[in-house]
């Protein structure tokens, strides 16, 4: 299947920098092996990163860390980004000694509609970095769009961090909610490996019952079915995005084999894998 310019654009494997326009989607699932960080310049998009819909508008800036699950899901056809895209050698260079702090809260929270107009700051680094690596005689862009970068994660930081505080969101200082969070780390972590509750809890150091709790009162599901979602994202992406048979994907993700996946996948999406990347699923149209 060939790739859309959209996908070209989001899914660039080494380095990219520059505003671009995305008028088109797939509705694919992709997990980035990359990064990106994007502002809406102009248009409207609404996004799916990881368990939750984002709306894009005019100066919502975008971070998507290095594997991130990720979806297109509605775009306006004059949809504009500021974008920079790394590999993610390149994001562990540039967060080489930043603070973890930084990208925990950069993986809670990783969009947010920026106000009054201060995203101009990013846009002229997103420049910056696109001017340097287009002079390809400088001997040192590499290491100076690295450090670039890393400006970029810092600066986008600092206004959405603001932000939340401005809204004085307690989150943070929420016990169960912070539980929570490190429990999406350890599915982001684990669950190609792990689709028990009791592995997850045992990690936590608390009951299954708990950790049960905890899912119902923040995301309203269970730990379970959070845990499945994170399963079946990476199926639909292994499905969507590789040439893997079902075989190879079932191997990868530790089922007992093809028919066990099968079940598994079609007892929750109602088709079978086969017929999910065939298309099937989408007769009748998509919204």
């Amino acid at each position: 299947m060939k790739q859309d310019y959209s996908e070209r654009v989001l899914l660039q494997k080494s380095f990219l920098a520059g505003t671009y326009p995305l008028t088109r989607t797939t509705h694919r699932l992709w997990k980035l092996g990359g990064g990106a960080v994007f502002i809406c310049r102009r248009g409207s998009a609404v996004v799916n990163i990881d368990l939750k819909n984002y709306e894009i508008t005019p100066d919502t800036g975008v971070v998507l860390l290095p594997s991130t699950i990720f979806q297109i899901e509605r775009l306006s056809p004059d949809f504009t980004i500021s974008l920079c895209s790394f590999s993610s050698a390149l994001f562990q260079e540039a967060s080489f000694r930043v603070g973890l702090g930084l990208f925990g809260f950069l993986k809670d929270h990783p969009c947010g509609a920026i106000p009054d107009k201060k995203t101009e700051t990013a846009i002229g680094i997103i420049s910056s970095i696109a001017a340097v690596y287009a002079d390809r005689k400088n001997t040192h862009r590499d290491r100076i769009a690295t450090l670039l970068l890393r400006c970029l994660l810092l600066e986008f930081y600092d206004k959405t961090h603001r932000l939340f505080d401005r809204r004085r969101i307690r989150e943070r200082n929420d016990r169960q909610e912070e539980l929570f969070r490190r429990f999406t780390g350890l599915i982001h972590e684990f669950a190609t490996e792990e689709r028990e509750v009791g592995f997850y809890a045992d990690k936590l150091c608390i009951s299954t019952k708990y950790l049960t709790s905890i899912c119902r009162r923040v995301v309203g599901a269970s730990a379970k079915a959070i845990i499945d979602h994170f399963v079946l994202l990476e199926i639909k992406g292994l499905l969507q995005s590789t040439q893997l048979s079902i075989q190879e994907i079932a191997d990868r993700l530790r089922f007992p084999d093809q028919s066990y996946l099968g079940r598994y996948f079609k007892r929750h999406e109602g088709v079978s894998p086969k017929d999910y990347r065939t298309g099937r699923h989408e007769e009748g149209g998509m919204g």
